[in-house]
């Protein structure tokens, strides 16, 4: 038996997706720069799937970019409003991904700007009454502030920040990742100046994502070459993959009410049975807390099994979950989410993250292992206390 539980990494391929795809991966594929009728067509399907993100999105389909995912989206954000827009103050939090962190790193230590972090408490909790007070002694200034946390779950109010960051008359970047195609997202209500999404977060393919950038914001490219996505990202366009995101997140906009309310079952029936079985854990952020954290991703700290780590053990039972992000590694480094929140780092951490496949049997299952895991003879044996 195999249990796939690391959807915060990646979610599998919807079947739908993959049919919606399969055409322009074969028979129609043309470039969509050629203007005769195979490339003709290939542009018709890029365009067609930037109205319908626009739509999804209460958005303009001129403020839609494609790119290879959100990292570049990120860094396409943050690179052009170094040196398009000319910002030279940024604040951010110290739980942002890290196509975020190490982004304003290079450019603190390269291009001398200042980076200002907000400050975050035990749970992960943005201090929004800081970000005002720093945004009083640096107006205009450029916030970056995620929507979703990628290890422990946490949801920052993006509607409200916006506002602030409007109130200040600075600019607003958000790291939509782990939310889009989870929640409701109306740009014509929450004001932000530039939002990513990536397809395969949301069962659709790797390699394909998007940047909005808001029609008041004008950026240079950072990829120079041809005139593709209006001029800011040359090369030519991946029509599969932008055909697959606009599918999956067409259909994960057509489920989301039903997705999110099973994701919450879900998420409530392990961690219910989890306390049962071990009523000492440690749950990290607000990941326990249905209203304050998505849905699909739980952040467990269980006791430490000595030199084994318990994401390997698991991984030999069949089961796959993360230590983290999987976009790091952790091994080496920890993580850097758990440590600003001062978490025991000798824990077992582990993130336990949900799609619309997963099912209560398998919450039954995980469980069950867990539980044998930790009966008192095993520990000794993982611990290598007994040969």
């Amino acid at each position: 038996m195999e249990i796939y539980f690391d959807n915060a990494a990646t979610t599998p391929l919807d079947s739908q997706v993959l049919e919606a795809m399969l055409p322009y991966l074969g028979k129609h594929h043309g470039n969509p720069s050629s203007t005769h009728q195979y490339g003709r067509r290939a542009k018709d399907a890029v365009e067609s799937a930037r109205n319908t993100i626009a739509t999804l999105l209460h958005a303009s389909p001129e403020e839609i970019f494609f790119t290879s995912g959100a990292t570049e989206a990120n860094n396409l954000a943050l690179a052009g409003s170094i040196h398009t827009l000319r910002f030279r103050h940024f604040i951010t939090s110290p739980l942002e991904h890290d196509s975020v962190l190490k982004s304003l790193d290079f450019y603190r230590k390269n291009y001398q700007i200042r980076v200002s972090l907000v400050e975050t408490d035990a749970w992960g909790r943005v201090n929004l009454g800081h970000l005002q007070y720093l945004l009083q002694k640096n107006p205009a200034s450029f916030v970056s502030l995620m929507h979703g946390n990628n290890e422990i779950g946490n949801l920052n109010e993006i509607e409200e920040i916006g506002n602030i960051c409007r109130t200040y008359k600075a600019v607003f970047h958000s790291d939509t990742v782990q939310t889009l195609g989870k929640r409701q997202l109306n740009l014509s209500k929450v004001p932000v100046h530039f939002l990513v999404g990536s397809a395969h977060k949301f069962h659709g393919p790797k390699g394909i994502g998007f940047l909005y950038v808001n029609k008041q914001i004008h950026l240079q490219p950072l990829i120079h070459g041809g005139s593709q996505e209006k001029s800011l990202r040359a090369g030519t366009e991946n029509v599969a993959g932008i055909v697959g995101l606009s599918t999956a997140l067409s259909l994960a906009y057509e489920n989301l009410d039903d997705t999110q309310k099973y994701l919450q079952k879900l998420k409530g029936y392990l961690i219910r049975r989890l306390k049962e079985v071990f009523p000492q854990l440690t749950f990290n952020g607000d990941s326990d807390q249905q209203d304050k954290s998505l849905p699909s991703i739980v952040n467990i700290g269980f006791p430490a099994l000595g030199d084994r780590a318990l994401v390997d053990i698991l991984n030999e039972k069949g089961i796959y979950v993360s230590g983290g992000s999987a976009c790091s590694n952790l091994v080496e480094h920890g993580s850097h989410v758990l440590r600003q929140l001062g978490r025991n780092l000798e824990l077992e951490n582990i993130r336990f993250s949900f799609s619309k496949y997963n099912t209560l049997a398998e919450v039954d299952y995980l469980v069950k292992v867990l539980s044998n895991i930790y009966e008192p003879q095993n520990v000794l044996q993982y611990a290598g206390a007994v040969k």
